[in-house]
């Protein structure tokens, strides 16, 4: 995510404290970000902190319900961050919670769908970061992606749904056993017809 300009009012939370939008994370994906940070210094470690701000909705209880950056968030928790800065998209704390979770999936800000793809109630979305569960294959999906397999995508959860189009591709026991070789399988089906639905898609599309 960019860096806000001056005009942007960002504020500081206690990371501990923000209310995840989504069920799941790629632990791969965690553990990267958590390496990274390892090999900063303290002024980039500062940096980073002032940089990748945390779009937040305001919501029941005055809770901070974060859009973005979940991996991100569970990293720095379990590498013993206690603050980040957060920038407020709206404030619909005054709404009745029915009608903000309804706002909420309106403006695509909430995936409540568990590790088997299954969606869930609103109520079942963890209350912590630390409280996210593992998916292997959202793990696979972001590597997917960084190795070439499918486009950047500015679609609310792709990778969700990349990891969706994966699970009944990839079993989830290679996953786990050989990475390497479950991300060269998701490679070798990743262009074809089959994911032409998915964002970031980039097959050849067959004449007809």
């Amino acid at each position: 995510m960019t860096v806000p300009n001056s005009d942007i009012h960002l504020i500081s939370v206690e990371l501990e404290s923000l209310r995840p939008t989504q069920m799941t994370v790629g632990y791969h994906e965690v553990t990267a970000k958590r390496d990274h940070w390892k090999t900063l210094d303290k002024k980039g470690r500062a940096n980073a902190i002032a940089t990748h701000w945390f779009p937040a909705v305001l919501g029941p209880q005055k809770n901070y319900f974060v859009v973005d950056h979940h991996h991100l968030g569970l990293a720095l928790i379990e590498e013993g961050v206690k603050e980040v800065k957060v920038m407020v998209l709206r404030d619909l704390s005054w709404l009745d919670p029915v009608i903000f979770w309804r706002m909420m999936e309106h403006n695509q800000w909430v995936h409540p769908f568990g590790p088997d793809g299954a969606r869930h109630d609103y109520e079942n979305l963890p209350d912590v970061l630390t409280a996210l569960t593992d998916d292997p294959y959202r793990s696979l999906a972001g590597e997917l992606r960084r190795a070439g397999g499918f486009a950047k995508d500015a679609t609310p959860f792709s990778e969700f749904l990349w990891a969706d189009f994966l699970r009944p591709r990839i079993a989830v026991k290679l996953i786990k056993k050989d990475f390497a070789k479950a991300l060269k399988d998701a490679l070798a089906c990743a262009h074809d017809q089959d994911a032409r639905y998915l964002p970031g898609w980039s097959g050849k599309i067959e004449m007809r």
